[in-house]
């Protein structure tokens, strides 16, 4: 059968305690304890009340409570045949009562089934039992009809407001849930997304020093192959303990980046060609500061760049223009050609790929192609 508003139960939300405030929850505790008042005393404002009579009567007040904790329960698991007969079990005590003498404890009782199953079943159910209820509340009741029925359509519509009420708090604490799991997917995320930068500068340093010191290893390999004399074998050694070194520099700069310690960028690109012969940097545009992903993204591709025309394009001199534009920065590594030398197939590393990668990463891209002269890499990223 399709569920619709007849069929469907509250949510367990609403039924449930969850969300519910602390002056809520002592204000139906205390309701409960004015009940079960009013039944005990019900139960004993009676001039004919003796020993078993009274002991018969705690009994089934207990046995009330108990029952009415057990629907509770059954409904909160939304299991419908046990809270009916749980529901006619009470009934069936406020007739007991009734016939007894006990009048006040079977309307209570009577009164109390029809609220709470229109609370807490779903309507098809509830409606039947909440007019067995108060039918049976109205029968027995000694006040005028006009009274009665005032009663009898008060109760009703708490009992509908109840219903209201407890969905409204169920949906706003499923609303809840789903806004703290949501936040833990996004912390979870931004966990991870961390870690994948952090991973990925680290590569990017190790990769790029790393490469630079076996061009200058593999260079010296050569040089004792050939006979070389000691000083130009010195020079290539010293070259590749200077590139560790500017490895470890850069490793404590990504260290720094992480930690958004960045130095300028500008600095950083002429820091960078201050060592290389023929090399000069150009700014255009206003400066300003980057996010960290895009400054890292320049600084790894001018690194990688260089590193590609000292293996590639030996004696080449290289321009480094960056251009500061409205919604993007664009860096470009022009070289005017030099002589291959014997290292163009060594090292791999980061390379052309891995730059690529970062600057798709930031929504930006990369070109990178030999132009007329030499070769020329051209950066572009959004920010």
């Amino acid at each position: 059968m399709t569920e619709n508003a007849w069929t469907r139960w509250p949510s367990k939300e609403a039924l449930g305690r969850a969300g519910t405030t602390r002056p809520r929850r002592l204000l139906a505790w205390a309701v409960r304890v004015l009940v079960i008042a009013l039944l005990l005393w019900g139960a004993y404002h009676q001039k004919h009340v003796g020993v078993w009579t009274g002991v018969a009567a705690l009994a089934g007040v207990v046995a009330a409570g108990f029952l009415a904790w057990a629907f509770f329960r059954t409904t909160y698991k939304h299991r419908l045949l046990p809270s009916l007969l749980l529901l006619a079990t009470l009934m069936g005590i406020a007739v007991a009562a009734e016939a007894t003498g006990f009048t006040a404890l079977a309307l209570v009782l009577w009164c109390g089934c029809g609220i709470t199953a229109l609370e807490r079943l779903p309507l098809a159910a509830a409606t039947p039992v909440t007019s067995a209820g108060l039918a049976a509340y109205s029968a027995f009741n000694n006040d005028v009809w006009l009274t009665t029925a005032a009663s009898v359509a008060g109760m009703a519509l708490a009992g509908y407001v109840l219903r209201l009420d407890a969905e409204a708090r169920g949906n706003a604490q499923r609303l809840l849930d789903q806004e703290r799991a949501a936040r833990v997917a996004e912390a979870e995320s931004a966990a991870l997304a961390e870690r994948a930068r952090i991973a990925r500068e680290i590569h990017d340093v190790l990769a790029h020093s790393l490469s630079a010191q076996l061009v200058h290893l593999e260079a010296a390999r050569l040089l004792i192959e050939r006979g070389a004399d000691r000083e130009r074998i010195l020079e290539r050694v010293v070259a590749a303990r200077g590139m560790a070194r500017d490895g470890l520099a850069e490793t404590r700069q990504a260290l720094s980046a992480l930690r958004g310690e960045l130095t300028p960028l500008e600095d950083f690109l002429g820091e960078l060609v201050s060592g290389a012969e023929g090399a000069a940097v150009t700014v255009t545009g206003e400066p300003r500061p980057l996010p960290a992903e895009a400054s890292q993204a320049v600084r790894r591709v001018a690194q990688e760049a260089l590193t590609n025309v000292r293996k590639h394009a030996q004696g080449a001199k290289v321009d480094l223009r960056l251009d500061y534009s409205d919604h993007q920065v664009t860096l470009n590594v022009r070289d005017s050609g030099g002589r291959p030398g014997d290292l163009t197939s060594s090292g791999g590393g980061y390379g052309l790929l891995g730059m690529r990668e970062r600057a798709e990463l930031l929504g930006g891209s990369l070109d990178a192609g030999p132009d007329e002269e030499g070769f020329a890499v051209t950066l572009k990223v959004p920010v």
